[in-house]
């Protein structure tokens, strides 16, 4: 198997593993196997501009295609945003330059959009939309919009040693507890 296609299966294991079940992100493989592009839905607040207004305002669903060319991991993918949006770094493609290296993972991208979408990170200096980046330089107090933290959180295992049949606490058992912390 060559190193694109073992980055592919990595990248979709390491997918389905941090955005199984996840309350903001639903990541859907379109096509491939491994998974070449992928769908993300996410529900966290952005802005889009609101045609009657000609002013931002809140949107709390986007939906994003991140292409996995064959020039990938050595080049950047392609990333898209389907549903309107107001910020400097979106345009006919999400610019992601700024943050990609070639040791980013699909998960990294991912994570690095939504973060955007909730102006937790954006740079009006290099911008694709020139009207969003004047925006956002004057309204800098109203950041971010959202504060949503889209890491899964770890869950701490404490396994209880089985050989003196003692928890740590030092109550016997006499089975293998697994504790959630």
């Amino acid at each position: 198997m060559n190193a694109r296609l073992r980055r592919l299966y990595a990248d979709w294991q390491q997918i389905r593993d941090e955005f199984a079940g996840h309350p903001y992100i639903n990541v859907t493989p379109l096509h491939g196997n491994p998974p070449e592009a992928y769908r993300v839905e996410y529900r966290i607040k952005g802005l889009e501009l609101d045609p009657a207004t000609n002013r931002p305002r809140e949107r709390d669903n986007h939906v994003a295609e991140i292409y996995l060319h064959q020039g990938y991991p050595r080049e950047k993918p392609k990333c898209v945003l389907l549903t309107p949006i107001f910020h400097p770094n979106f345009g006919n493609y999400i610019c992601i330059d700024d943050y990609w290296a070639a040791g980013e993972t699909v998960v990294d991208i991912v994570i690095q959009i939504g973060q955007m979408i909730q102006y937790q990170s954006y740079n009006p200096k290099s911008p694709l939309n020139a009207v969003a980046a004047r925006w956002a330089q004057q309204h800098e107090h109203l950041f971010p919009i959202d504060t949503t933290d889209l890491y899964q959180p770890d869950i701490d295992l404490e396994l209880f040693d089985m050989g003196s049949g003692a928890a740590p606490g030092g109550e016997k058992q006499d089975d293998l507890d697994i504790e959630l912390l």
